[in-house]
C-alpha cells in the first residue's frame, strides 16, 4: 500500500492538465499559472499544445507523448521529473488517460514513487451526459468501440444488459456504421448524438437510434459523443423448480443439457453454476 500526498516535500510531482475541448476560453486561470512554473511540457500533440500555449502568451519547451512513443517517453519523463525538473502532460483535448495517452506515465509515476495531480477542465463525455436529457444518475462510459466491426459487436455484447446510461465517442466518418451496430445489439433506444461540444456550431441531436441513423450523413461534422439509454427491459423473476422445469422442457426438446442451461442462465440472468448445482 502506498499513500502519496501530492503537495509535500517527500515526492516528485507530475501534472496532468485537462485541456479545452473546443473553447479555448474554458482553460483556466489555475492551468495557466501551474503551466507557467513548468521546466518542460509533455504533449500528445506538441503542434496543437503550441497553438493552445501562444493564444496564453506561454513559451514552454516541449516533448511528445503520443500513443506510439508513451512508454518510452514516460521513462524519459520520469527521469528529468527525478532529477528535479517540473513536468505537466497535456493531451490535444478534455483529460489526459480519458480515451487518449496518459493511463502509462500515470501508472509509471506512481510506481517510481512520484505524485500525480490533475488540473481539472472540460470532459466531452460528462458535457455531453448532463445535457442529453438521459439518466444522469448512474453511467457506463466506454469511448471508442474497436474499428474491427466483430470486435465491437462483442464489446457491445458485454454491456447490453447494464442499466446504466451508455457513453460512446465517435469520429463522423464512422458515424453511421456506428449507429446501425448499435441498433443491432442494442435494439432501438433513446439516445443523444452531440457534436462540436462547446464549439459554435455545438448541436445536441435528441431522438432514438433508428433516427439518429437517417440523418444526412454530410451534416455530421467534428468529433462527437453518443449517449444511449440504459437497458430498461425487466427480467422475469424465477425461482428454481421454474429452472428446473424449463431446463427438463429443452432437454426434452432435442437441446443438449449444456445448451438448455445456457439458454436459461441467459435468458433469466441466473449464474450457470447455480443452474448446474440444482439439475440433478
Amino acid at each position: 500500500m502506498k499513500r502519496i500526498k501530492s503537495f509535500d516535500d517527500t515526492h516528485k510531482l507530475l501534472y496532468l492538465i485537462a485541456t479545452p475541448i473546443g473553447n479555448l476560453g474554458e482553460f483556466s486561470s489555475r492551468a495557466i499559472e501551474i503551466i507557467n512554473d513548468m521546466d518542460l511540457i509533455a504533449a500528445e500533440d506538441t503542434r496543437n499544445t503550441l497553438e493552445l500555449l501562444r493564444k496564453f502568451n506561454i513559451k514552454k519547451p516541449t516533448v511528445s507523448l503520443r500513443e506510439h512513443n508513451e512508454v518510452e517517453a514516460s521513462l524519459n519523463l520520469i527521469k528529468q521529473i527525478k532529477a528535479g525538473k517540473k513536468v505537466a502532460y497535456m493531451s490535444d483535448a478534455g483529460y489526459p488517460g480519458i480515451s487518449d495517452p496518459g493511463y502509462i506515465l500515470t501508472k509509471l509515476c506512481l510506481e517510481n514513487d512520484i505524485a500525480v495531480s490533475t488540473i481539472s477542465g472540460s470532459s466531452a463525455f460528462i458535457n455531453a451526459l448532463v445535457r442529453s436529457g438521459l439518466d444522469t444518475t448512474h453511467f457506463y462510459f466506454h469511448g471508442f468501440l474497436s474499428a474491427k466491426e466483430n470486435e465491437a459487436k462483442e464489446e457491445l455484447q458485454l454491456i447490453k444488459d447494464k442499466k446504466e446510461t451508455l457513453i460512446f465517442y465517435e469520429s463522423p466518418h464512422r458515424i453511421v456504421k456506428t449507429l446501425k451496430l448499435l441498433i443491432e445489439v442494442l435494439g432501438d433506444r433513446k439516445a443523444s448524438l452531440q457534436r462540436e461540444l462547446t464549439k459554435i456550431n455545438e448541436e445536441n441531436i435528441i431522438g432514438t437510434l433508428s433516427e439518429l441513423v437517417n440523418i444526412d450523413e454530410n451534416t455530421l461534422k467534428g468529433e462527437m459523443v453518443i449517449i444511449v439509454d440504459g437497458n430498461k427491459e425487466e427480467i422475469e423473476s424465477i425461482n428454481d423448480e421454474k429452472v428446473i422445469h424449463l431446463v427438463n422442457t429443452l432437454v426434452e426438446k432435442g437441446l443438449s443439457k449444456k445448451d438448455a442451461i445456457d439458454f436459461v442462465s441467459e435468458a433469466f440472468k441466473v449464474r450457470k453454476n447455480h443452474i448446474k448445482d440444482i439439475i440433478k
